[in-house]
């Protein structure tokens, strides 16, 4: 595959999985040994990510990923974007207390970099700014910024 089918693929990915909430995207687009590397050795990647759509869009029911920058390269394909929703229903996020809705609006700031095999996602790196989803859920407290001594 070449960088724009797989740019195409991750695009693809974002819109049908989390976007419209379609789970058949999932074994669609990624590998049976996919790897997420955020996640424990010999996680089920394909059944992971499922919970996790179902998890977010469950809390967020018009949870939207906007795609600001992505840029591609061989087998990697990266990009920014941001994560908005209304809290409208529990979010669970694995052990830990489930965060009742809050009937509140988040947006929150993810960066991905996904290496693809024949067309197919297979490994994952990914970070999201969880902090400040927790602190706009009003679970985490709001962080005072220092003042800067005169």
């Amino acid at each position: 595959m070449n960088t724009e089918d797989n740019t195409r693929i991750v695009q693809d990915f974002i819109e049908r999985a989390f976007n419209q909430g379609d789970l058949s995207v999932v074994d669609e687009h990624l590998a049976p040994d996919a790897v997420d590397h955020q996640e424990p050795p010999g996680t089920d990647f394909r059944q992971h990510q499922k919970a996790v759509i179902i998890a977010l869009r469950t809390a967020f029911p018009d949870l939207h990923f906007e795609i600001h920058d992505i840029l591609a390269e061989g087998d990697r394909v990266a990009f920014r974007s941001t994560m908005t929703g209304t809290h409208l229903g529990p979010l669970s996020l694995g052990p830990g207390p489930t965060i009742p809705a809050t009937n509140r609006a988040i947006s929150v700031a993810h960066m991905h970099f996904v290496r693809l095999v024949g067309g197919k996602g297979q490994e994952l790196w990914h970070v999201w700014d969880l902090a400040g989803l927790m602190r706009q859920l009003g679970a985490a407290p709001v962080q005072q910024r220092a003042m800067p001594q005169s």
